[in-house]
Formats: C-alpha cells, structure tokens, sequence
C-alpha cells in the first residue's frame, strides 16, 4: 500500500494556503513536515486525515488505512488507562491485548489510574499509545511530542521506528529532532498560495 498526494491544493478559512503539493508514502518510511507556524502543517494534516476536503487534487491509497492524532489527548477522564486503551481499540475494530501499548508508552504501572489524574506528559503518552490499538497502516501526526520530557520522546521515536519496521507509515508535523535518521523532510513553504494566519489548530485529537 502506497499513499499517493497529487497536485493538492487546500484551504483554510476559505483561502488557499497550499498549492500544487504532491509527494508519496511508502510502507517502512516516515515523512517529516516543516514550516513556520502558520504554514499550513495542520491544514495539510487534517486534509490528509479526511477532516476537510482539498480545494484540488488527489490523495490516494490510504483512505480506511489512517490513525490521526492532534493535539488534544482525546481520552476519557473516568476510564482507566488501560479501559482507554481497550475503548478505542474496540472503536477501531480491534481486539487484541493493549499490554503491547501499556508497555511500549511506559504505562504498565499507571493501567488502573484514571486518565484524569495523569499528569499533562502522561496523558499524552496515553494519547499516543492508542495509536498501537488501532491497527492502522499509516499515522498522521501533528506535533506528536506535545508536553513530552526527554525521555518521552524516545519513547515515542522508538514507537514509530517500530511501526515502520512493521511496515507502517507515518506524515509527521513537528519542530523538533526526533532521531528518524532515515525520514524524508518535506518543508511545505515554497508551496504557499498566500499568506496565511493563525494556526489552524482544531480540536479533533484522534481518527
């Protein structure tokens, strides 16, 4: 399975921001986004993701086959980490064990916590890890490292290395260094249309 993007042209508040923008996604490789705030990095993400259409152009070969996560943790506060877990794998239609997420994110000792009580780095480890109970080929991600230390952001890295190893594909916006050593970068800014403003941030945390 190949994710191919041609020639997409998309909007933000009705006016373009990104324009003739093509690239490819292969199974094992990682595709890094950058640009200034502003840019269109999250438009783009949520495009891809299915949450807004492109004003132009295709994007194609990954339609039930994506897993997007923002910038909300989008759990349930009275839910355990580990019923978070087993929630949204039920919702994706999966029904294998969530110790291989508990493990992975560093969370076995937290399975019985309410997410509520988690502290901000925690609930975003817990955010991330439903990514492994999805089942999804490829992972859309918009600042992914979000109120991570350090060493959470191994962790992470070492997630994702992971999911390429096992054939996976991940669009990634973020600013910082995640040690991808074998990810392309794609800088989205020689494809601007105007000048955009704000952020373009939106609430939706997980598809």
């Amino acid at each position: 399975m190949t994710m191919t993007v041609t020639d997409l042209t998309i909007a933000r508040g009705g006016m373009p921001i990104l324009a003739a923008l093509s690239f490819q996604l292969t199974p094992g490789r990682a595709l890094i986004l950058r640009g200034p705030n502003g840019a269109g990095k999250t438009t783009l993400l949520r495009t891809v993701a299915g949450l807004q259409s492109p004003l132009q152009g295709d994007i194609i070969g990954a339609e039930d086959q994506i897993a997007y996560a923002a910038h909300a943790d989008g759990l349930k506060a009275m839910l355990s980490v580990a019923e978070n877990l087993r929630f949204w794998a039920d919702v994706f239609g999966q029904h294998d064990d969530v110790e291989a997420a508990l493990s992975m994110f560093n969370l076995r000792d937290l399975r019985d916590r309410l997410a509520g009580t988690l502290s901000a780095g925690q609930k975003r480890r817990l955010g991330l890890a439903r990514l492994l109970v999805t089942g999804r080929k490829v992972w859309v991600l918009d600042e992914p490292t979000v109120s991570l230390d350090a060493a959470s952001v191994v962790i992470f890295a070492d997630a994702v290395r992971t999911h390429l190893a096992q054939g996976g594909m991940a669009l990634i916006a973020t600013h910082i260094d995640l040690g991808l050593q074998d990810a392309d970068v794609l800088d989205v800014t020689p494809f601007a249309a105007v000048a955009g403003t704000g952020s373009g941030a939106s609430d939706e945390a997980f598809l």
